[in-house]
């Protein structure tokens, strides 16, 4: 038999049973479109995280107490707003520092939850940060403890609702803070912290807001790629030096980049390995359908074998069927998983989803496979039958 017969008798086969072919291909469909889905969920994320953290800014070094190691316990800070001077003296670079805390804004009667950051005016310098209206804290804010702030763009629309915050006074923990400067909006992601819901206020006044002298940590950018090693080593020679007891962490951009994208990239395999359980439910059911399939066909069998077909042909013709099972279903999974992907991406801004070549290709192939693998049987036994035995079945 010619395998384009075999396509053919095929077709026509899956046409007298329409919605038993629709049923059987119904796992498949779920199957394609869930890893499509899933895998384009855990893609988006990683590009989401990663656009964030190059964001911040290039060459960016951030000295943390502690070992950053998994398992180990959290360090208490000891640093001092101090310490920032002196690795700002070794290394020749603005250190912007930071101390946070989450704490309600109010004004007027609305009020919402933002991380309120002590920093210094060396924050724009190391990350990017751009300032929309008004402008940035100054040393002499630092000096004077000065209680101005620089808020974020979200807070502005649910705070002001519309109206000008320049000059406006808010409150934060209880303490009367005049708004100095609003940020450029970066948007919002269901990843780390919401940016434009922050509030910038001098580091000194953010430590007798809290009631802690402490610095949280520091962040200071290398002039170049090939200096991080440098700058980074000779920031964690100062704090050696001061709290010889004590370890310190220097934390790269590439370090980040690297975690992130090794637990994100792990995290999609398991979502696409999950997903990809429900394409062998699917070729299960396709197994089941194609030996009911046989059983049901018995003298169709017999009579072609009677009439010169080969064992070999009345195996390709159950094998093809199967195969044309899955990999229609994968078509429509695909379709539904790509469609679906986008549809999440532009109803769900915190949920964003990228599609990439290469999950609805692998989709479609394991689908093919699937139609392959567990097709074998049932057109392996469709083709042994003996064709005496098969004209003789009721």
């Amino acid at each position: 038999m010619r395998v384009a017969e075999a396509w053919r008798v095929a077709v026509t086969a899956l046409r007298a049973n329409r919605m038993r072919s629709l049923l059987t291909m119904l796992g498949v469909v779920i199957g394609v479109a869930a890893v499509v889905v899933l895998v384009a969920i855990g893609t988006g994320a990683q590009r989401e995280v990663e656009a964030q953290v190059n964001g911040l800014g290039a060459n960016l070094v951030i000295v943390v107490p502690g070992r950053l190691e998994l398992g180990s316990a959290p360090t208490k800070s000891r640093l001092e707003l101090g310490d920032a001077d002196r690795i700002g003296r070794a290394t020749g670079q603005d250190v912007a520092v930071t101390l946070s805390s989450g704490e309600t804004v109010r004004f007027g009667g609305n009020e919402a939850f933002a991380t309120v950051n002590g920093t210094n005016p060396a924050v724009p310098e190391v990350f990017v940060r751009p300032v929309a209206r008004g402008e940035y804290l100054r040393d002499s804010d630092v000096d004077t403890r000065r209680r101005v702030a620089v808020v974020g763009a979200g807070l502005v629309e649910s705070l002001f609702e519309g109206a000008d915050p320049l000059g406006r006074t808010i409150s934060l923990g209880g303490v009367r803070f005049r708004v100095i400067g609003v940020f450029e909006a970066v948007g919002s992601s269901g990843f780390g912290a919401d940016q434009d819901s922050e509030v910038h206020i001098p580091v000194t006044a953010a430590q007798r807001l809290f009631g802690d002298m402490r610095v949280d940590a520091f962040a200071l950018k290398a002039p170049s790629t090939e200096t991080i090693d440098e700058v980074s080593a000779q920031a964690l020679a100062v704090l050696a030096d001061r709290y010889p007891d004590e370890e310190f962490s220097a934390v790269t951009q590439e370090q980040i980049l690297g975690a992130v994208g090794r637990i994100l990239g792990l995290l999609t395999t398991v979502l696409a390995a999950i997903a990809a359980i429900s394409l062998l439910v699917g070729g299960v059911g396709v197994s089941n359908i194609m030996l009911v399939s046989v059983r049901e066909r018995t003298r169709e069998i017999g009579l072609r074998k009677a009439v010169g077909a080969r064992q070999r042909d009345i195996t390709l013709q159950f094998l093809l069927e199967a195969v044309l099972l899955t990999t229609i279903g994968g078509v429509i999974g695909i379709a539904l998983g790509v469609g679906g992907s986008l549809g999440l991406a532009a109803a769900v801004d915190q949920l964003p989803a990228v599609v990439t070549w290469w999950s609805p290709a692998l989709a479609f192939t394991v689908s093919a496979a699937v139609g392959i693998f567990f097709g074998v049987v049932p057109a392996r036994r469709a083709g042994r039958l003996d064709p005496v035995v098969a004209l003789r079945t009721e």
